[in-house]
């Protein structure tokens, strides 16, 4: 069982990057994260949703977190993403995440087999009692499709020192300020989604994790500092840019795409190394992504850095 953790601000849940074959990318994955830290990410996320997490090896994953860490460089924490659908699996890959570095771990709620809450519950104490880093729990009931756990056992599972984190992933804020009633000062409280980050930051997130901060991390960066002046003003600016992001997703205006492809060829469009995706994840086609650099051209808010309210840092 570690201690606990000083983490908040903003935390790209990074791409990973694979060739057209499908494999890891390192050189090109290390060059992304970089430019993630170059451009003022307070830290780095990866094998999590956003990372394919479910699609690499055991082995993948730690080459994975060594990477991140070399880009990191100790310039920044880096976040490894460890949970899987079985507790052993999930303790040894915690394990071998902080042989390389990492400086915490994300552990999703163990998915597909729908185990029920107090077996959720002991999942999340086994791996936080062997874990030799904090852990951040990754409280995501949509995608992991098993019980979620709500702002008193998040609670709970803190003062029984399995937790020192949380990424809560759901369609509304509520969970913001009860989590923050159920824990400490030195809790770090993630906002997880991509449909109201000022909500989450004005409600008292400590930071923000998603993956379309691996193409709107200037943007998120501003927001973020703005909400902590408590300039509303110039941070609903800075989310009313960032929703355009989402509304690519949510609106679907080159129709059904997935996320993941649509931040790897925004990142093409910009001139940058989007990578692949693996299977059964698909890229945009010819004539999608035709229209997403007319969009992209059109919208001043998509082409990628800054473009209105103050100056992010």
């Amino acid at each position: 069982m570690s201690d606990g953790i000083s983490l908040s601000g903003v935390l790209p849940a990074s791409l990973t990057m694979f060739d057209e074959a499908g494999r890891l990318d390192r050189p090109a994955t290390r060059s992304h994260l970089e430019s993630l830290v170059d451009q003022g990410a307070h830290g780095l996320v990866v094998a999590g949703t956003s990372g394919e997490f479910v699609a690499m090896s055991h082995d993948e994953k730690v080459e994975l977190v060594a990477t991140a860490v070399e880009a990191a460089s100790g310039r920044v924490p880096v976040v490894a993403g460890t949970g899987t659908a079985s507790t052993a699996e999930s303790v040894e890959l915690t394990r071998a995440a902080a042989a390389e570095g990492a400086a915490a771990v994300l552990v999703i709620l163990p998915y597909y087999m729908r185990p029920h809450r107090e077996e959720v519950l002991a999942h999340i104490r086994a791996v936080g009692a062997a874990s030799p880093v904090p852990v951040l729990l990754y409280n995501n009931p949509g995608n992991s499709g098993t019980a979620e756990l709500d702002a008193v056992d998040v609670g709970r599972l803190y003062r029984e020192g399995a937790i020192h984190g949380v990424k809560s992933t759901f369609p509304t804020v509520h969970q913001v300020p009860e989590v923050i009633d159920e824990t400490g000062p030195d809790f770090a409280l993630f906002y997880g989604g991509f449909m109201a980050p000022l909500s989450g930051l004005a409600e008292g997130a400590h930071g923000w994790i998603s993956g379309v901060l691996n193409v709107a991390l200037p943007e998120a960066l501003a927001l973020y500092d703005a909400v902590r002046a408590g300039d509303l003003a110039t941070a609903r600016r800075w989310a009313a840019a960032i929703r355009q992001y989402r509304y690519l997703y949510t609106r679907r205006p080159l129709g059904d795409v997935g996320d993941l492809a649509l931040y790897r060829t925004m990142l093409e469009l910009r001139g940058q190394h989007g990578g692949h995706c693996r299977r059964p994840l698909l890229p945009l086609t010819p004539q999608q992504r035709t229209e997403l650099a007319r969009i992209m051209t059109q919208n001043p808010a998509l082409r990628g850095g800054v473009t209105v309210g103050a100056t992010p840092r």
